[in-house]
């Protein structure tokens, strides 16, 4: 009785272990097939927006540049990735002030027309509008126009 319980404690361990290695051998070949099947789904895709300058020539369809403001450069970059354009902004640090060229790929020239006419539309909206410092000095010296109240205290005896 003894030895027949032993020997089907045995046989249960024997057979956990083969279920647990043809369990993770499949897991494995899953993993494998499933990578497999991602990186043949990502050739295709490239990176959109903003980017390296490397990036943008790897995908070979030829490079236009301008120089932006450094002003207004997040305005810049949100306008262009609303249209969906693909960008690299490079800072030149030779000069004293920093000034910024952004490359475009040459097949974006319809949606780049699109982007510069928001941005200088934006760009002048900014350059009209005063600045929070010159209407706060405005306000100043409004208040220091106005007379000042004086203030008397009186104290009143009740009888």
């Amino acid at each position: 009785m003894q030895e027949e319980i032993e020997e089907r404690t045995v046989r249960l361990a024997i057979t956990g272990t083969k279920l647990t290695a043809r369990g993770l051998l499949n897991a494995l070949r899953l993993y494998l097939r499933h990578r497999a099947n991602k990186k043949l789904n990502n050739i295709d895709d490239h990176i959109q927006g903003k980017q390296s300058i490397d990036e943008l020539i790897k995908q070979n369809q030829g490079v236009s540049s301008m120089v932006v403001g450094d002003k207004g450069i997040r305005q810049f970059e949100k306008i262009a990735k609303k249209y969906g354009v693909d960008f690299a902004v490079v800072k030149d640090k030779s000069k004293d002030t920093p000034v910024y060229t952004a490359f475009f790929k040459a097949r974006d020239t319809d949606a780049l027309e699109a982007v510069m006419n928001d941005y200088g539309k934006k760009m002048m909206k900014i350059e009209q509008r005063p600045s929070v410092r010159q209407r706060l000095k405005k306000l100043i010296e409004k208040a220091k126009a106005q007379p000042k109240k004086t203030r008397t205290k009186k104290k009143e005896q009740v009888r």
